[in-house]
């Protein structure tokens, strides 16, 4: 096993809080409004493969950023797929495609933010989003270690939130369930945002830096990470249906929850949703600085502010609305992830050993990987019915 020197040295905690960290967002609050629209057998199907797929996913991803000395993506597609005279152009494109997925993620978190600012404060949404950004994007110009001590503090309190959540849930006025089975397309689009919702992959080279290459500690702490945001899927999704009812809408669960039960039950969802949105808007964007300043050798400080500007701009014209946008990133991701398992499979044969993935890295597992992909991406230009 190789020592792998990143910018900090993250602990345990710190490395999985990242990963639920990257999960717990726009996505996971999106999952309840799809999974209104299909019955508890769908939903608990879909949410278990989805587990094991994307644990499997993480894992490859990890062992190639492990290959290549922690790197982000773009220099591990580019060292183990681009060859020849067309190398840089190849790489520019796959850079842009990836950078794209990102922002798509952070403009989803920042709109998010926005509209739970917007629905707690009464305040302009322009304000609304302008502060969120401000607020959030002042932890990531201090660094890795920075976010991975916020993500841990963030992590703690999200669950003593949702405790406190899920028991006023249960004592409060509800409507009950609503929610079943209505046609087939809703099914691969719930598949598509759950896919989305577990998806930690950009976070992956930073958990292999900061764990500095343990590579027991990279598989736990992946596993673990996941299958926390599992249990908030889950949770978050019944919460949301039980007490909801028919109204579950497109606007994100806890704004919808916190409507529907009010009071100090309401703040009580709107913290939890500015956290949620607040350690997903740090890993996405720490993630983009590292794969900028990894192209361009800008620095981090202004590849950060490259990679969260824009970001704040196509909020504010306002082009989607919060589901809108999740499911937008969710198409790019997942056809990006192809392209790095194709890496992965590179890389594997290269090294001639498979420290993290063992025998489940193995070419009939890719494929499984690649065809999960495909399917998601069409669950995410699936219509809802």
């Amino acid at each position: 096993m190789k020592t792998i020197k990143g910018e900090a040295k993250l602990t345990f905690m710190e490395a999985t809080s990242i990963i639920v960290g990257h999960g717990v967002g726009s996505g996971i609050l999106s999952v309840p409004f799809l999974a209104s629209r299909n019955s508890w057998r769908e939903i608990i199907w879909v949410v278990a493969v989805c587990y094991c797929i994307n644990l499997l996913m993480h894992l490859m991803i990890a062992e190639l950023s492990y290959n290549n000395n922690g790197l982000q993506f773009i220099k591990c597609i580019e060292a183990e797929l681009f060859k020849g005279k067309v190398k840089k152009i190849v790489t520019w494109v796959a850079f842009g495609f990836l950078g794209l997925s990102v922002i798509s993620n952070v403009v989803g978190f920042i709109t998010g933010g926005g509209a739970v600012l917007c629905a707690w404060f009464s305040i302009p949404s322009w304000a609304a989003m302008l502060i969120f950004y401000l607020v959030t994007a002042f932890v990531v110009l201090f660094g890795m270690k920075l976010v991975g001590i916020c993500e841990k503090i963030s992590v703690f309190a999200m669950v003593i939130v949702m405790a406190i959540l899920f028991v006023a849930t249960l004592v409060e006025q509800h409507t009950g369930f609503c929610n079943k089975f209505v046609a087939s397309s809703n099914i691969v689009a719930l598949y598509s945002m759950v896919a989305f919702s577990l998806s930690a992959v950009m976070s992956v080279p930073q958990v292999v830096k900061g764990l500095e290459g343990d590579t027991k500690k990279i598989r736990s702490s992946i596993a673990l990470g996941t299958g926390i945001n599992v249990g908030l899927i889950l949770i978050i999704t019944f919460m949301t249906l039980f007490a909801c009812g028919s109204d579950v809408t497109g606007n994100g669960a806890l704004v919808d929850l916190s409507s529907k039960l009010g009071g100090w039950v309401g703040i009580v969802g709107y913290i939890f949703s500015l956290l949620a949105l607040s350690t997903s808007f740090w890993a996405n964007t720490l993630n983009l600085r590292d794969i900028i300043n990894e192209q361009t050798k800008w620095g981090t400080k202004i590849s950060y502010l490259i990679s969260s500007l824009p970001c704040l701009a196509i909020a504010l014209f306002g082009l989607a609305d919060f589901v809108g946008f999740t499911r937008i990133a969710s198409v790019i991701q997942v056809l990006t992830g192809i392209g790095i398992i194709c890496a992965y499979h590179q890389s594997r044969k290269k090294t001639g050993e498979s420290l993290l993935c063992g025998k489940f890295g193995a070419l009939p597992f890719q494929i499984l990987v690649c065809v999960s992909s495909v399917l998601a991406t069409v669950g995410a230009l699936a219509k809802v019915q």
